[in-house]
């Protein structure tokens, strides 16, 4: 962010034609990645912006606008994708979306004969290619642009560290937008830690339903049932068979349990032309099962398949068990996607969790979800170096990201106060997580800092919807515990020192019930240099009238008095007025 970048001018006339001419209506996430996107364009320092939605929920226009935004003001616009297959149907997406403007797009890939491709790279240095879509080829270094102002990465997890630091090379100052249904550990951390922006789309587009998720074991007739049921809708079915050999004894065997299926067969080592008849042929109806390795699991994009069968499904990555289920449900039908494993085949504790993940995270935007997951599994990895995983437990984890925080704060010109010292909050409350609500110690430990990071009502809200969904009704000790978090992040930002209760005799930990309404007398502590202003007195005093008393001075404090039932919501209610006021510039 402080290396100056190219500043992109605001849209276009052109720009709005070219987004009024998307056949769809767009979902409002869609619009505000896209909004962010732009300007963040405009900016005079280089955009790393990491957009997170799930598959199918209309990345791929969001990306569409950014890189219309780049060509039309002159400069070059690439996109980076992992597989042949996928480049093939950007090229066209994107070609078609282009098609009224005079802009050249072009692809490179295997797809392409070495006399084509060296054209290309020789016009892509002239500058006569205005957008090119391509796999790692982009990559080599024969590859020059005459003026390049975006890269946008698609499928940014499937690049190898390697890869990355490439791209890092590939210009200092060019944009780059990183597109993900399930963002590595190491990248999602990174925009968790302000290094990267990152938007999201949550929203899936209309009439879009989640796919259904099995898990089976493999057996003959379940399979000529589950294909026979999609064929008699209409309907095409992709079977997912992870290895070259074997995939054909696959094929012949659901050719004898399904005589009406059209069988075709891909994968990677196949001949390019091959390879694009098969694809070209399942996406026109020609075949209606395809038995495909994981080589579909990027971007394809066929509305009329939705049935998947995933055999030996316990072999697969988490993110890459939600990329293919992802190929499926992209109509308005409902989609299934069966996870199989072998007869009789005793699972591994990973792969059992993998495969339980997989089948929770089923509703929209559980993409985000399994990076989370993953995240917590792995670790986020160095994030200057090459290794991908490793933990920072050294100095934990809450450290750690606040010490990135605070540096890439620092960096950017903001006065960063390294010595904030935590608020003691000493509130005559049990607050904790007991003992027989969590009983696993991990799970438990990972609530603990979930509810350590709460910093609004909606955050409050989000995290009992989900202790409430895993684990049942929550008890009132850890509600009491997610708002003393609340509490203690609001008194942070206003340097509030300490939150005692002045009457001595109530005890330190009291489990309250509806009748216990004894007065409390709290006191709100305020480092030196915190001085109320007029301004915050007077819209306490509005709130809380007598009930509020403030002492300037060397060492201001307030009091407030309450009953012991309404301790939490009366000190969130105190401290939100003085954030408001601190906010409004007069406090």
């Amino acid at each position: 962010k402080m290396q100056p970048g190219y500043s992109f001018p605001e849209d276009t006339v052109w720009q709005k034609e070219f987004e009024d001419d998307f056949p769809y209506e767009e979902t409002g996430d869609q619009l505000r990645a896209a909004e962010e996107i732009k300007q963040d364009m405009q900016k005079p320092f280089s955009m790393d912006r990491l957009l997170c939605g799930d598959v199918g929920f209309g990345k791929t226009e969001v990306a569409a606008r950014a890189l219309f935004k780049c060509v039309s003001d002159g400069k070059q616009a690439a996109v980076l994708v992992p597989t042949t297959i996928l480049a093939n149907q950007h090229y066209y997406t994107l070609k078609e979306r282009f098609e009224k403007f005079p802009f050249k797009v072009e692809v490179l890939s295997r797809f392409r004969s070495a006399a084509q491709q060296k054209k290309i790279i020789d016009e892509l240095g002239k500058g006569q290619i205005d957008l090119i879509i391509g796999t790692h080829r982009l990559l080599s270094k024969d590859i020059q642009f005459k003026d390049l102002g975006l890269l946008v990465v698609d499928e940014e997890q499937r690049f190898g560290v390697e890869d990355k630091e490439t791209i890092k090379k590939i210009k200092k100052n060019v944009d780059v937008l990183a597109l993900s249904a399930t963002p590595i550990p190491r990248t999602l951390n990174m925009s968790m830690t302000g290094i990267k922006d990152m938007s999201v789309i949550e929203e899936p587009p209309e009439e879009r339903y989640p796919v259904q998720t099995y898990v089976l074991e493999q057996d003959d007739l379940l399979i000529k049932d589950i294909i026979e049921r999609e064929l008699g809708r209409g309907g095409q079915v992709y079977v997912v068979f992870n290895r070259v050999k074997g995939i054909q004894q696959i094929a012949e065997k659901i050719e004898k349990l399904v005589p009406e299926a059209v069988v075709a067969v891909g994968h990677g080592q196949m001949s390019e032309h091959t390879l694009e008849s098969v694809m070209v042929g399942f996406i026109n109806g020609e075949s209606n099962v395809l038995v495909a390795t994981s080589i579909i699991e990027s971007g394809i994009d066929i509305p009329n398949a939705n049935t998947m069968i995933i055999m030996d499904s316990d072999r697969y990555g988490l993110s890459q068990l939600y990329q293919l289920r992802g190929r499926v449900g992209r109509s308005n039908r409902i989609a299934y996607a069966y996870l199989m494993y072998q007869k009789d085949k005793v699972l591994t504790e990973v792969a059992e969790k993998r495969l339980k993940a997989i089948r929770e995270f089923t509703e929209f935007g559980a993409g985000f979800k399994v990076a989370m997951r993953d995240l917590e599994i792995r670790g986020a990895g160095n994030l200057l170096g090459t290794a991908q995983h490793g933990h920072m437990m050294n100095i934990g984890y809450e450290l750690y990201c606040k010490m990135i925080d605070n540096a890439v704060r620092a960096l950017q010109g903001e006065i960063v106060n390294e010595d904030k010292e935590e608020s003691s909050i000493e509130f005559p409350l049990s607050a904790y997580i007991p003992e027989h609500y969590i009983e696993n110690e991990t799970l438990k430990l990972q609530m603990y800092k979930k509810i350590a990071s709460v910093q609004t009502y909606d955050d409050e809200d989000e995290i009992i919807d989900e202790m409430l969904d895993r684990f049942g009704d929550v008890p009132q000790e850890t509600v009491n515990l997610v708002k003393i978090s609340h509490v203690r992040f609001l008194a942070g930002e206003l340097a509030v020192t300490r939150i005692h209760a002045e009457n001595k005799e109530t005890a330190p930990a009291v489990k309250l019930t509806s009748k216990d309404h004894a007065i409390v007398k709290l006191v709100f502590d305020f480092a030196e240099k915190n001085p109320l202003s007029g301004y915050a007195l007077f819209n306490l005093t509005e709130k809380f009238g007598k009930k509020v008393f403030v002492h300037g001075g060397v060492q201001p404090f307030i009091r407030l008095t309450t009953d012991r039932t309404h301790i939490l919501e009366d000190s969130l209610s105190l401290l939100e007025v003085l954030n408001e006021s601190k906010k409004s510039g007069s406090g």
